[in-house]
């Protein structure tokens, strides 16, 4: 038993530790996200009670069968006899309480009401694909938020190695002018300033890192994920080649995401969904057959006969068509028509609408990346001629020959011209990775 517990203690911390080492990708979180998302949970239900219903509209197709009996008890205490009438048959009786039951089964079958229970069954169906493709949609929107929100993790981690860089060549600096200090090469002023200068680096850094912890807190709600477990991302290796990947034309994007989006698919549904609404409200003006049919008997007390004989006797059937011809309808149907009508041309302007706004952010995507390589390269350019600036301030500073102020700009110039490259690199990944997922390929970076 002790052995037992010592192994399951053993393999708890592991497992603890395990969970807090785990890094996730971002094929993992989206992974996670599409099986857990509750909002997504949400749209399978309602794709679900969409396909029951259209279940239903294929079954109103087919007749309609029901039994039914009832059976009643009659009580006359004063009453001296009882007089029955059974298929034309006068009877009397002398008792006070009477039992009588009736046994029925009916069907009924609408034969044809103006085509609109098939059209019902397409319009079911319709609105059965048009929930799915709602799912794909709002997977979709899941997919753009947590590249998003991995994406802007990834360019905040990278600019906090890139203070923490910062804060150690500020503490060095500031190491070397208190020995200068210390020897009478520099006034107290000075030092004053590099300490100021360290602290302004280590606030940065701070601010850089509570940035981290909430675009991770964000991401985690975005997968939702709950309690104190350990969360991180895993750093993917970004090349240069990456980052100024060839970047398509708008019309190829553009007539790509017309085909694979699903809210230009369902808006392209719903215009046929409409147009059939059309045709369902304009079935109110033709007549409706139907057809009906049952069977039946009864059977009471105070007859001479046994209750198989009863029910034999007074056994019936019965069939019928009924056609029900509309006359006037207080302008139900045609209010009715007119209202499905200005549906579809409203579906009509949805489509253009939806059209004009994927063009726009297919334009806003490749604007911005191609834009962020642009000054991706020049920002590479920055970063040498500041660094190399910089590394020659710092080396004229040990000898003496360059001030506070000079050595403080050029950091200032190199840290400035390092956060405008991160900037650029991660903007030009997000926008050339949402331009491929436009054009129907997986999210990746």
């Amino acid at each position: 038993m002790k052995k037992y517990i010592t192994s399951l203690v053993l393999l708890t911390a592991c497992t603890t530790f395990l969970s807090a080492q785990k890094q996730w990708t971002l094929q993992e979180c989206i992974d996670y996200a599409l099986t857990n998302n509750i909002q997504l949970k949400q749209n399978l239900i309602s794709a679900a009670t969409a396909e029951e219903n259209e279940r239903a509209s294929r079954a109103a197709l087919l007749p309609s069968l029901s039994a039914s009996t009832n059976q009643s008890v009659t009580n006359r205490p004063f009453s001296q006899s009882t007089i029955n009438l059974t298929n034309g048959t006068m009877t009397t009786s002398s008792n006070e309480t009477n039992y009588n039951g009736n046994y029925g089964l009916n069907a009924n079958w609408t034969i044809w009401n103006g085509g609109k229970n098939r059209k019902n069954v397409t319009l079911s169906r319709y609105q059965r694909q048009m929930a799915d493709l709602q799912t794909q949609e709002t997977a979709n929107s899941i997919q753009e938020q947590i590249t998003q929100l991995y994406v802007q993790l990834l360019y905040v981690a990278e600019a906090v190695r890139v203070d923490s860089q910062i804060v150690k060549a500020s503490k060095l600096q500031l190491e070397r002018g208190q020995e200068f200090l210390r020897v009478g090469s520099i006034a107290k002023v000075d030092v004053a300033q590099l300490e100021a200068q360290v602290a302004q680096d280590e606030y940065a850094l701070v601010s850089a890192q509570t940035q981290v912890e909430n675009y991770k807190l964000q991401l985690k709600q975005l997968l939702e994920l709950h309690g104190e477990e350990a969360f991180d991302v895993a750093v993917p290796n970004v090349n240069e080649a990456m980052v100024l990947a060839p970047v398509p034309t708008k019309k190829a994007i553009y007539e790509a995401a017309l085909q694979v989006r699903p809210e230009v698919e369902s808006d392209r549904l719903n215009i046929e969904a409409s147009n059939l609404e059309v045709d369902i409200a304009k079935a109110g003006y033709l007549p409706t057959v139907s057809m009906n049919a049952g069977v039946g008997t009864n059977n009471g007390s105070g007859m001479d006969n046994a209750f198989g004989t009863q029910l034999k006797n007074n056994w019936s059937n019965s069939v019928g068509v009924t056609v029900s011809i509309p006359i006037l309808d207080n302008r139900q149907t045609k209010s009715a028509v007119n209202r499905a009508r200005l549906a579809a041309e409203s579906s009509q302007l949805q489509l253009q609408d939806t059209q004009k706004r994927l063009y726009s952010e297919i334009e806003t995507y490749w604007l911005q990346a191609t834009s962020a390589q642009q000054q991706y390269r020049a920002a590479q350019a920055q970063v040498k001629s500041a660094q190399a600036s910089y590394d020659l301030v710092s080396e004229q500073f040990k000898q003496q020959l360059k001030n506070i102020v000079e050595l403080t700009n050029g950091k200032n110039d190199l840290l400035q011209a390092r956060q405008n490259l991160l900037q650029c690199k991660y903007t030009a990944l997000y926008n050339l990775a949402m331009l491929r997922f436009y054009q129907g390929q997986q999210v990746k970076l």
